[in-house]
């Protein structure tokens, strides 16, 4: 055990060490919280002016996270755009995003711009620790190589691990302190200082051989995920065909209390994760010679799922007579999954792009969104619509996309002339279609 790493474990059970987090998103900034909680002097690192004004401010940008965790925390926790400031702290986390480029391959970019943007700044002693979801080899293939040829050797005077985010925002039953964490270190030391750190804040360390193992044990998660959304979501389309409700039949099996899990169909997949992740393991996989059929397989019926709900409006829009093309449609949910206002890969934004090109009026009506901004599928300039009896008979249909908890069944049923649903939220009735 050398001195780096004695003086380094030294300072993290005596709370001495700083903790500079860059990357202040959905994961970034609760685990800054979770550490500065813990009592440890935290920097928050992030390009992004607005939330480092914010979190000066403690003002929350994200719904999950109270304004009084970020008071509560702010003679600990700090924000800034200037990442010269890292050079002060015992270790740096990196917390930001991997999306796919247009060829659905692995855009490490925002990775290798943070590393850029640090590596002037790191000195002996501190542990690098990388968050972000990607392929296995990226910790030793990407991260590595620039900083041993600034001299730093791995486990003697530098720490380098990989350890994956596991954030479900807004689920009330697990936090960052109470979730599992798994990491795995380029070197023994690396391994130790890395577990001894996130010891400090959560329950239980889970720790794996290598970086290699932990970025394939973050990609199997999600794509376990993914796979068995596609199964469900296939076999929604076979019970259709048979005029059944799949909704009513997951809930019948999943009283089984052994050998099965429920997985729930929707109008497709959304979230930073499950649409991307499998595509950085199917990338990976070829370069051995692998062909991903059946996590491929799965991609292909979760990313056609909005435009089966295009269909199925478009059926059911016919069987009452009238056309898709200048009929009023209300889409309810434009956030990726329920009680929160993250619209990354949204489906219900794939929905809203498809419907609008077929010539459909759309608006929207979502709680958590009150403003549609500008995504990746295009700019649509729309306002959430307050949900009343009038506004509600005023639409040809209402499609329901996230079953947020805010929205009013009972009146949202009562008063839709037609309404489709995606989610399993309503009860069949003469004016529920299920999609």
């Amino acid at each position: 055990m050398t001195d780096f790493e004695n003086q380094f474990l030294d300072k993290v059970d005596g709370k001495k060490a700083i903790i500079a987090v860059a990357g202040l998103g959905y994961v970034g900034l609760p685990l800054a919280l979770s550490f500065a909680e813990a009592g440890y002097q935290v920097i928050g690192l992030d390009v992004d002016g607005e939330k480092v004004r914010k979190i000066t401010r403690r003002e929350s940008y994200i719904g999950h996270i109270s304004k009084t965790r970020l008071k509560d925390s702010a003679a600990l926790f700090s924000a800034t755009t200037d990442f010269q400031l890292a050079e002060d702290a015992d270790a740096v986390v990196i917390c930001v995003p991997t999306p796919l480029t247009r060829n659905q391959e692995p855009d490490l970019s925002y990775v290798e711009g943070t590393l850029a943007s640090l590596l002037p700044y790191f000195r002996e002693g501190q542990l690098l620790s990388l968050e972000s979801t990607t392929y296995p080899g990226t910790t030793n293939e990407i991260l590595r190589p620039p900083l041993e040829e600034r001299g730093f050797q791995m486990g003697k005077n530098f720490f380098l691990v990989y350890s994956p985010e596991r954030e479900d925002p807004a689920n009330p039953d697990f936090q960052t302190q109470t979730i599992p964490k798994v990491l795995g270190g380029c070197t023994p030391a690396c391994a130790r200082c890395g577990l001894a750190l996130y010891g400090k804040v959560v329950a239980r360390m889970v720790p794996v051989s290598s970086p290699e193992a932990a970025e394939l044990t973050k990609l199997l998660e999600n794509i376990y995920r993914a796979v068995n959304i596609g199964l469900v979501n296939e076999l929604k389309l076979v019970a259709d065909g048979m005029g059944l409700d799949i909704h009513e039949v997951i809930r019948a099996a999943a009283t089984k209390p052994f050998g099965f899990t429920p997985f729930y169909p929707g109008p497709g997949i959304g979230g930073h994760c499950i649409p991307i992740d499998p595509f950085y393991l199917t990338w990976k996989a070829r370069a051995y010679g692998v062909h991903t059929r059946f996590i491929e397989l799965a991609g292909e019926i979760n990313s056609s799922m909005p435009r089966y709900v295009a269909d199925k409006l478009v059926r059911a829009l016919n069987a009452q007579g009238l056309p898709l093309k200048g009929s009023k449609v209300l889409l309810l949910g434009m956030a990726y999954k329920k009680n929160v206002e993250d619209m990354r890969e949204s489906p219900s934004l794939e929905v809203l792009r498809l419907l609008s090109e077929l010539g459909a009026l759309i608006d929207y009506s979502d709680p958590h969104v009150p403003i549609l901004p500008p995504v990746r599928k295009g700019r649509f300039d729309l306002k959430s619509v307050e949900l009343t009896p009038e506004n509600l008979a005023s639409y040809d249909a209402v499609v329901m996309l996230t079953d947020h908890k805010a929205f009013d069944h009972d009146l949202i049923l009562k008063h839709s002339r037609l309404l489709i649903d995606t989610r399993g939220a309503f009860p069949p009735g003469p004016t529920v279609v299920k999609s």
